[in-house]
């Protein structure tokens, strides 16, 4: 079973840094550290340790998916062919160079791998399908699921179970 504890130990200070950030990435440190009752020196020393540990992996702007054309998202569960480590390593390493998939992940159930794809559109998921996706090494079984409404989009991750 795995440990549930954070692999690097949090204190307050760092959880509410966290919290801030996945709020507003654009706060300055200024502000970040008025925010949670830092001054700026120690503020931006803890920013800088949470980056360098690998807990902050960056800051990025929030896209609406609508407004730049991908209308369409889909949920694609992929069985790969052989469960070979040298097989599943390659079939990792050309999904994650697709840009349609915008996240991707080895699941347990029915599928080996369940994917989050946008698109245009259903010609284009129809495009990306045939000319990509099926294409792809292994590829043994695919099921789509259309995302039909958005009900809640990608949020902070809760950070309650860290230090207070």
């Amino acid at each position: 079973m795995p440990n549930p504890s954070p692999k690097h130990q949090l204190d307050g200070y760092d959880r509410r840094i966290l919290e801030a950030l996945q709020k507003n990435g654009r706060l300055t440190n200024v502000e970040l550290a008025e925010q949670i009752g830092l001054s700026p020196s120690p503020c931006l020393r803890r920013v800088r340790m949470l980056e360098d540990a690998g807990v902050i992996q960056g800051y990025e702007a929030r896209l609406a998916p609508d407004e730049v054309g991908l209308g369409l998202t889909v949920f694609v569960g992929v069985k790969v062919e052989r469960h070979h480590e040298r097989d599943a390593a390659r079939f990792r390493k050309e999904v994650s160079a697709l840009p349609e998939v915008i996240a991707a992940h080895l699941v347990s159930g029915e599928s080996d791998f369940l994917l989050q794809v946008v698109v245009p559109d259903l010609r284009g998921y129809e495009r990306f399908l045939l000319d990509t996706l099926l294409k792809l090494p292994g590829v043994k079984d695919i099921r789509s699921n259309f995302a039909i409404q958005t009900v809640k989009p990608q949020s902070p991750l809760p950070l309650d179970h860290l230090a207070r």
